[in-house]
């Protein structure tokens, strides 16, 4: 009997010290007590201490489970007072530098919007149309696109201001001075010329000028496409559906015939009501894909924001991979029952904090709202790098 006794407990104790030295493996130096306790046990017993090590080297289970439990101690070891780097072993260098330039990169931008945005853009969609100088025609203009860079000078030798732009009709288009031969250009500018008429000012184009005229809906969108993008886009389908819904797919569901030769501006004048085939193509991407939405969205303006547009696209990317985690996590935990349950808070969720900004929006000054805005567009997708690094990590760790 007190063999038995002295063998089990011999046999938890090499079970310890198995542990101790993957978990000294991952913590650094040992403690020297922890040295002498264990050179004490390896002299009275080497030869089951060697039997045991031998047993559990032909145990799989046990070496995949020692090997997680030491991969999970390297994922968490704290950075010595004065180690003065990363360890190594985790690859944390390499990946600490893409976040800093990434950062420095999104500073950058957020510099760059703040100090050196051009104001004209942000005068014509505040300013009456009567009022535009010949230059800011021109602005106006050259903005529905590069081909409207071809009567550029046309323009401004005749000195085209608001109130003469406001007067001219197709029939003067085709001829001289102007001479736009192509029908599809006058269709073009006469199409923009009647929004603004009907707006008395320049309606926005891009994403700054749609920032400066609806600030509040712009914030709130940013946010609402980022955390719940079925939702976000169902809000547009419901209230603004001419104005933003309608240019949004025919961007990212343009029809086949029109995929090659019509330019962002172009498609955002298409006010045409989406064919069956459209529908189908959009309800499928909404319902598995929701994010691809918006990195096609954002693809179809690299022309108009180079970097900008590349950020959208890689937090797209980023929020599709957090998703599937999700979705995994749900799918291997048999917790598909409670889905309801999740979609139902979270439609509460956001409709709670959509009412309490709009209620409290007044009162939350205009460089909270900026920062909040550059923070979503320039700084998210660094953080879900970080978030997408996790849970491969937690992944490997479960498989093993």
């Amino acid at each position: 009997m007190f063999e038995k006794a002295r063998g089990t407990e011999l046999t938890s104790t090499v079970v310890i010290l198995d542990l101790l030295d993957v978990n000294q493996g991952a913590q650094g130096p040992e403690n020297p007590d922890s040295l002498l306790h264990r050179d004490a046990i390896e002299k009275l017993f080497p030869d089951a201490i060697r039997m045991r090590f031998e047993d559990i080297q032909q145990n799989n289970d046990i070496v995949q489970s020692l090997a997680a439990f030491q991969k999970y101690g390297n994922d968490q070891i704290p950075v010595a007072p004065n180690a003065g780097r990363v360890n190594q072993q985790r690859g944390g260098g390499f990946f600490s530098g893409v976040l800093t330039a990434l950062t420095g990169v999104a500073v950058v931008l957020l510099v760059y919007h703040w100090s050196s945005r051009e104001s004209e853009h942000d005068l014509l969609v505040h300013k009456a149309v009567a009022k535009w100088t010949a230059e800011e025609v021109v602005l106006w203009l050259e903005q529905l696109g590069p081909w409207a860079s071809l009567y550029r000078d046309r323009f401004l030798s005749e000195r085209v201001n608001g109130r003469l732009l406001l007067t001219l009709t197709e029939e003067e288009f085709s001829r001289a001075p102007y001479t736009i031969e192509n029908s599809s250009h006058r269709r073009a500018i006469l199409m923009e010329l009647e929004r603004v008429k009907a707006l008395g000012v320049k309606p926005p184009q891009n994403l700054w000028e749609y920032k400066a005229v609806n600030p509040g809906r712009s914030l709130f969108l940013l946010y609402a496409l980022k955390s719940s993008p079925r939702l976000g886009l169902l809000y547009l389908y419901l209230f603004d559906y001419t104005d933003t819904f309608l240019p949004f797919i025919h961007t990212i569901c343009p029809l086949q015939e029109d995929r090659s030769g019509e330019d962002i501006i172009t498609k955002l004048l298409d006010l045409r009501e989406p064919t069956w085939k459209q529908w189908r193509e959009f309800l499928v991407k909404y319902s598995f894909l929701p994010y691809q939405l918006i990195a096609e969205f954002a693809w179809d303006w690299l022309e108009v924001h180079y970097w900008t547009s590349r950020f959208l696209i890689v937090n797209a990317m980023l929020l599709s991979v957090l998703e599937l985690f999700s979705f995994w996590r749900i799918w291997s935990r048999s917790e598909l029952k409670t889905v309801p349950q999740r979609m139902w808070s979270h439609f509460w969720k956001v409709s709670t904090q959509g009412l309490f900004v709009a209620m409290f929006w007044p009162l939350i000054p205009q460089f909270v709202c900026n920062c909040l805005f550059y923070w979503a567009l320039y700084f998210n997708p660094i953080i879900n790098i970080d978030l997408v690094v996790k849970e491969v990590r937690r992944l490997e760790t479960q498989v093993l």
